[in-house]
């Protein structure tokens, strides 16, 4: 075993239950990593509601609340308001954050509260059976849109944006390095961060969307889609941009409540 999952990961708690190919394990890589060069392994607590995403942190050797779908963030919130010494990340997938979990972010988005988001997306309910999501693609088939998907998809980043989140980023595991610091500066921002992974999920995204269940072929697939420059993007084309968004220095929400309310927080 590497000496950094000696160091950071459960024993008891492997194998993974990760699918062969998904992209979990390369963010929970990723993760271990900012942890260790952060040293903050300590100081740090992690949630997750319910998914495949959700078990990232279950490996994890560190306090962990695995909680309810949907509602990640709100347990998260009430962790950082009663515990503001601890450094909270959150993971989360695109259904589990975007879906039923949606209010919960735009307001814990709003309230500028220190914590980080780490959403999985992988344009599908993959634990369930492969479902349509908020992030599903026009016009793809899934096991709930039979005859095509007529609903735009979310671009969750945007709305955490227009939210208020003082700190978004977006990257596909195909920049592991990128998610590695971007973990680290969401970590270590002061505010709402959020970090939108877009990931490979071989089982259920392979055989529905993609019609092809090899990862290396979505990985490519997102490759060739993607940018880092908005004015790559082509109009109306299925494209996608990548990058830090934002990061906005603002009031953080515990030192607001501290603020008014002396001695709360």
């Amino acid at each position: 075993m590497h000496e950094l999952a000696e160091k950071y990961l459960r024993k008891e708690a492997l194998p993974l239950l990760f699918c062969p190919g998904c992209g979990n394990g390369q963010v929970l890589n990723a993760t271990v990593r900012a942890i260790d060069e952060l040293k903050v392994r300590d100081d740090l607590a992690a949630v997750s509601g319910i998914g495949c995403s959700s078990w990232i942190p279950v490996y994890l050797d560190i306090d962990v609340l695995h909680t309810l779908h949907g509602r990640a963030l709100a347990y998260a919130q009430g962790l950082k308001l009663s515990r503001p010494d601890k450094k909270v990340i959150v993971f989360t997938g695109d259904g589990d954050c975007g879906g039923i979990g949606g209010n919960h972010l735009i307001h814990a988005a709003r309230r500028n509260i220190d914590i980080t988001v780490v959403m999985i997306n992988n344009y599908i309910y993959g634990m369930t059976g492969g479902q349509k999501a908020p992030t599903t693609p026009y016009r793809s088939k899934t096991k709930t849109s039979p005859y095509g998907n007529d609903e735009n998809p979310f671009d969750v980043s945007k709305v955490v944006m227009a939210a208020g989140g003082t700190y978004v980023a977006r990257w596909t595991t195909n920049q592991p390095v990128q998610i590695q610091k971007s973990i680290q500066k969401a970590i270590t921002h002061k505010g709402f961060s959020f970090l939108e992974i877009m990931t490979q999920c071989p089982v259920q995204t392979g055989k529905y969307i993609f019609k092809n269940q090899d990862p290396w072929e979505t990985m490519q697939w997102y490759k060739d889609r993607s940018a880092t420059k908005a004015e790559d993007i082509e109009k109306g084309s299925d494209q996608f941009l990548l990058g830090e968004f934002v990061e906005d220095v603002e009031e953080e929400f515990c030192e607001r409540i501290a603020r008014e309310r002396d001695g709360l927080c």
